[in-house]
């Protein structure tokens, strides 16, 4: 096998030429059977809808996306949350609602990019789908990264359905081998070479040893089965577990050794054939109305394969909290797949990278020196920056901003879509994103700013969200009393509150009494212009730090929750184009030095 910079260096090189055949669809159409049938984004909601389609048009109209294709944001039906495997059904159901029998022709792209981004708020407003990435000119989002990533696929695939995430890359090279194709019946699905450490976090493959060496850049696998983020002596027991160098020795069940040379192949992007998707199709119209959350991998996948038992389905960790009917509905999916074949794509030269929590982010977009190699990363991408790209030595990110000369960027920070004066300084391990900065400002480390446009009785305002990187926007506690379990910035909420002045009560929450955390308390204050909500932000955040007060009161305040529900697409949107036409008239000499 070649060594890991060989291996590196050859996905570098079949990513760049991925990259290289989008750039040259964008904006053209492609030949039939070249590209996407059906590109489908899916929304949590119809606000977040709204706003997937009002940048999706952009994206067209500016000539980003190739021609050809019919893209379509889907959003998920009002109620309870459904999970991705339900919203993979109910895509399901609108393809044949918008196209009758034709659907079964098409290939399908489907990104799931519902949900609120909790652990990522700055793609909270926007949309995962949306993120930005610190590369190309114009910069590049997930939904671009996506498409070219996967611009092979289309034309070494029967018609069918293929189901990825808007969060994460997949990085790959098949070196001199055939292209990935998808043409078996039933499930087929991409194998990434993981640490027994990744696998407690995703998906596992249980191989069949007999299919596959473990040698060749691509290898098409049999799956006995498949085990849902197990823990390492699972992986074991099931015999998942292959030893690097020969991974035709996969560990038989009940192997208990343990060595820093064990792998397996976790999951990442799967594809299923029409006839299977006609039978989930026909499960989704039996069921009528889902009442709880289904998983597209747990629950899907984990009933494949010659080896599947329904262990999991009583399996607590695997029931939905408060949806009993979880595990009926899990029998019968199971039902109705268990014999269905899951084929494996093993791409033994590959790298699958999440980016869906802050750590994550900054992580991968900052220190990560194998993904900006492979990828081609910038530092300063599409930006106005004080100073030559080349003299930024410190790994912090830049992308579509304006920074003033005289401001000040700690190592480790992304700035996206801002304009940061002279008199800013931005501490370590910082997100700062859609804020206008244009007064003297100490930005302390580890802080996440991002800046919502929100429309009130008809009026634009804005609001600026302040929280530590590291603060849990995903917690939240029942009784009002449990308050001072929250944590903002190192300190506790009720402290804070206190300090702003702010009354604990009902009212405090914008879910009433369901769910009591950052992301729902009322605690931003809605300001008149975009600069003056990133101020009043900061102060309160200073007022914690410095243990001094600053009263709120007078303000109208609002939640993380509230912010998302009144956020101004448009307005927001707006300044993303000022800050592009800007970048394009004082640098057109510059257009490659970055």
């Amino acid at each position: 096998m070649p060594a890991a910079g060989e291996r590196s260096a050859a996905r570098r090189e079949a990513t760049g030429r991925r990259l290289a055949r989008f750039a040259a669809l964008r904006g053209k159409a492609a030949e039939p059977g070249q590209f996407w049938d059906v590109v489908v984004v899916t929304a949590a909601d119809a606000e977040q809808a709204l706003a997937y389609r009002q940048q999706l048009a952009e994206k067209l109209s500016r000539k980003e996306l190739p021609l050809g294709a019919q893209y379509h944001v889907l959003v998920d039906p009002p109620g309870p949350k459904i999970g991705n495997g339900g919203s993979t059904l109910h895509v399901l159901q609108c393809l044949e609602d918008l196209y009758g029998d034709q659907w079964t022709s098409f290939v399908v792209l489907l990104i799931h990019s519902g949900g609120y981004s909790q652990r990522l708020p700055n793609a909270s407003a926007l949309g995962k789908v949306f993120t930005a990435l610190p590369f190309g000119d114009p910069v590049f989002q997930m939904l671009d990264l996506k498409l070219a990533m996967y611009i092979d696929f289309p034309s070494h695939m029967s018609p069918g359905i293929l189901v990825t995430c808007a969060d994460d890359i997949e990085l790959y090279s098949t070196g001199d081998a055939e292209a990935v194709a998808f043409h078996q019946p039933g499930f087929t699905a991409l194998a990434h070479p993981s640490g027994l450490a990744v696998g407690t976090s995703h998906g596992v493959f249980v191989l069949e040893p007999s299919s596959f060496s473990g040698a060749g850049a691509l290898e098409y696998a049999s799956c006995h089965r498949f085990l849902h983020k197990p823990d390492a002596e699972t992986m074991r027991q099931r015999g998942a577990v292959c030893v690097r160098g020969d991974c035709s020795q996969l560990s038989s069940p009940g192997d208990r050794r343990g060595s820093g040379l064990e792998r397996v192949y976790t999951d990442s992007i799967f594809y299923m054939d029409h006839s299977t998707a006609k039978q989930l199709l026909m499960f989704y119209k039996q069921m009528g109305t889902l009442c709880c959350e289904i998983d597209a991998y747990g629950d899907f996948l984990q009933a494949l394969g010659p080896g599947a038992t329904p262990d999991y389905i009583e399996n607590a960790t695997s029931i939905t909290k408060g949806a009993p009917q979880s595990a009926a509905v899990r029998q019968k999916l199971y039902s109705l797949l268990k014999g269905t074949a899951l084929n494996v794509i093993v791409l033994n030269n590959s790298k699958f990278y999440h980016i869906g929590t802050t750590q994550e982010y900054l992580f991968h977009f900052t220190s990560d020196s194998k993904l900006k190699f492979e990828l081609g990363l910038l530092s300063v991408a599409f930006s106005i920056f004080p100073g030559k790209a080349e003299t930024w030595e410190h790994s912090a990110s830049v992308i579509q901003s304006i920074l003033e000369p005289g401001c000040c960027v700690g190592p480790g920070s992304v700035i996206e879509y801002s304009r940061i004066g002279p008199a800013v300084s931005v501490g370590k391990s910082s997100i700062i994103s859609g804020a206008d900065i244009n007064f003297r400002a100490d930005i302390p480390p580890n802080c996440f700013l991002t800046s919502l446009s929100v429309r009130i009785k008809g009026r634009v305002e804005y609001v600026s969200m302040v929280f530590s990187v590291e603060d849990d926007l995903k917690k939240s506690v029942e009784l009002l009393s449990d308050t001072h379990s929250l944590q903002f910035f190192g300190a506790s909420l009720l402290q804070c509150l206190d300090l702003w002045g702010v009354e604990v009560s009902k009212q405090l929450f914008s879910s009433g009494n369901t769910r009591l955390g950052l992301w729902t308390a009322r605690i931003f204050p809605v300001c008149s212009t975009l600069s003056e909500s990133v101020r009043m932000s900061l102060k309160m955040l200073n007022a914690v730090q410095h243990r001094s007060a600053f009263g709120l009161k007078g303000f109208k305040l609002m939640s993380v929750e509230e912010m998302l529900t009144y956020k101004d697409v448009e307005d927001m949107l707006k300044f993303r184009k000022q800050l592009y036409d800007e970048i394009c008239l004082q640098r057109p000499q510059e257009k490659f030095d970055v």
